[in-house]
């Protein structure tokens, strides 16, 4: 392991950076939405002068550890997750932690992900006393119904919840579900939001060229919905909106960017839809912007980033009024709500976006304007903060909780 310098208290002065180790069992290459948010929080901290020390599963038997200025990497032993292709979960690893971490210890230790590597970050830490903060970023005791194994909901519950009131604090992207987990009995809740690049998702990049691959006439329709493809994210809802839609308007075009579990069935089922597979980088950004209508009816998400590109992509969005949708959309003003589970609602949505062009346009507008109060400059400034509180507080010897870490009601 490669030892990286950093600052440390003199004279009773705060240092100048934190040294941040990051435990996560998932990262880029892995598309999803906690690999896409732990990647910008790790370069945010590394901007403003932290060091990371990021701990995450080998994803590959050759993969060796790429540091770079800020960042040091640790890799562990991981399986993949059965029924979930492409993600995997780090082994345990306690001894290795605390012995790394008794060697060099960290100022604080943020454990993203709460897989077996997850727990054992936080076991070790606390075996050395260091101050431990988490994530709540994936509902896994919800995602048990989808995948077959119901009974699991309860015992992941229970472990979720241990698991995060070890921590000295919780983060969470919105303050709904800082209302739920609390009266769940999570202790110590914190809210920070999470941000969207609005120079890379931004309307300028639509593609009159990508349209027409799309099989979108001029003065079509194209309807999108991007996201991972899988029994927990309602696309089963995306197909049936989409029905109705084309009842008004018989020129519209369904577009589904993503892959997972559930697309060969769905590309088998639905040949008439356009399937575009996972899109990255300025590539995805086109295909936002290339569409007019995005529909998002997961009912899973803690956050659900997609949300927050399609409105900056100048996208009228249709969601559940959950999760990102109900931080950031007022229904009628910037984007379109259904009350959560109410399918028929949603569906009345989708079908009123469609046929009303001037009211999806000023949506649209509206979204993209939104958007732009939802810079990630603000949110690595809030973690960053976060994080010095709880190890100034640790150091205090203090007992109470930081102010910002009372639970939101």
């Amino acid at each position: 392991m490669k030892a990286i310098d950093f600052v440390t208290e003199e004279c009773g002065q705060r240092p100048s950076s934190l040294r941040v180790a990051l435990v996560t069992e998932t990262w880029s290459p892995e598309v999803n939405g906690v690999a896409m948010t732990l990647g910008r929080i790790v370069e945010g901290l590394i901007a403003r002068g932290h060091h990371v020390q990021l701990v995450r599963p080998r994803q590959a038997v050759a993969e060796h550890a790429a540091d770079s200025p800020g960042l040091e990497q640790v890799l562990a032993r991981g399986m993949a997750i059965p029924s979930y292709e492409g993600l995997r979960f780090g082994l345990p690893a306690k001894a290795r932690l605390a012995g790394m971490w008794f060697r060099q210890r960290p100022d604080v230790v943020h454990v993203a992900t709460e897989g077996p590597l997850g727990w054992s970050a936080v076991s070790a830490a606390a075996k050395l006393g260091i101050p431990t903060t988490s994530d709540f970023h994936t509902n896994f005791d919800h995602y048990a119904e989808h995948y077959g194994v119901g009974w699991m909901k309860q015992p992941l519950s229970a472990y979720l919840k241990r698991l995060h009131n070890r921590t000295a604090v919780t983060f969470v992207p919105t303050r709904a579900m800082a209302r739920d987990l609390a009266e769940r009995g999570y202790r110590n809740l914190d809210v920070i939001a999470r941000g969207v690049d609005t120079q890379r998702f931004h309307p300028a990049r639509r593609d009159a060229a990508l349209r027409r691959s799309w099989r979108v006439g001029d003065g079509g329709l194209a309807v999108i919905s991007v996201g991972r493809l899988a029994p927990e994210k309602n696309l089963p809802l995306v197909l049936e909106a989409f029905e109705a839609i084309r009842r008004g308007r018989p020129d519209a075009r369904l577009v589904i960017v993503g892959d997972g579990p559930s697309r060969r069935a769905l590309q088998e089922n639905h040949p008439e839809h356009h399937f575009a597979g996972i899109r990255l980088g300025d590539d995805l950004a086109a295909h936002y912007a290339s569409a007019d209508l995005f529909l998002f009816p997961s009912l899973s998400e803690t956050y659900g980033n997609v949300t927050l590109e399609a409105m900056a992509s100048g996208l009228c969005v249709v969601a559940y009024d959950c999760a990102a949708a109900s931080e950031v959309i007022g229904d009628g003003r910037d984007g379109l709500l259904a009350r959560p589970g109410d399918a028929a609602g949603f569906v009345a949505q989708s079908a009123r976006a469609a046929r009303d062009d001037a009211l999806r346009m000023r949506l649209a507008a509206n979204a993209r304007v939104r958007s732009a109060s939802l810079d990630w400059e603000r949110i690595h400034d809030r973690f960053a903060d976060a994080l010095r509180q709880v190890v100034d507080h640790a150091r205090a010897g203090g007992r109470e909780l930081p102010p910002s870490a009372a639970p939101v009601r």
